[in-house]
């Protein structure tokens, strides 16, 4: 009989998601793994099977923690015009304070693994679709509210607020000055005008 699981399922995912967002997918050994996990190299491929397999497991994690944070922020205020400056505010006060080295795991995956894994590629989907439709919320609900005009494709800049997103973490990487990132987070909540 097997021995049962004896080990923090959301911990060992955490500690591979920072190994991960860090290093990369192809720059991560098992044994980065291992070290950050504290689990033995046979335990970790008995819980997940594979690098690769862990890999999408950890892209869950991403979305259900770090996604869904900013996700909140969306729903956090009264007016929705609001909450969308909010969330952009707290994407570049996270670029300046540190968590611009690391950009954002679903765009890093999205540029590393996406044409190459099929499965990475849906998990990278799945979490910018979850983006975009927390923005098209927001958006219909400051609609609703007359914040917006009623003649805007709110669809569209669902998605363009998505790409906004994703481009100002992939700037960030490499330009996190203060003043840079609120110019581009300007011009981009220029079309909630």
């Amino acid at each position: 009989m097997a021995r049962p699981r004896e080990f923090d399922h959301a911990y060992v995912l955490d500690k591979a998601v920072e190994v991960f967002w860090s290093k990369g997918y192809e720059a991560t050994s098992v044994q980065d793994l291992v070290d950050a996990t504290g689990l033995h190299r046979g335990s970790l491929y008995g819980a997940f099977g594979s690098k690769q397999q862990l890999f999408i497991h950890v892209l869950d994690r991403y979305a259900d923690v770090v996604v869904k944070k900013l996700l909140d922020i969306l729903q956090a205020n009264a007016s929705a015009k609001t909450a969308i400056r909010q969330f952009f505010a707290a994407v570049v006060e996270h670029v300046i304070n540190g968590g611009s080295l690391r950009g954002c795991l679903v765009t890093n995956s999205a540029v590393e693994r996406a044409l190459c894994d099929s499965d990475t590629a849906a998990k990278v989907g799945i979490s910018l679709d979850r983006i975009e439709a927390g923005f098209y919320q927001a958006l219909l609900q400051a609609q609703a509210a007359e914040e917006l005009s009623a003649g805007k494709n709110l669809r569209a800049v669902a998605r363009y607020l998505t790409s906004s997103l994703q481009g100002l973490l992939v700037i960030g990487k490499v330009k996190s000055e203060r003043q840079a990132l609120e110019d581009v987070v300007a011009v981009t909540l220029l079309v909630l005008d």
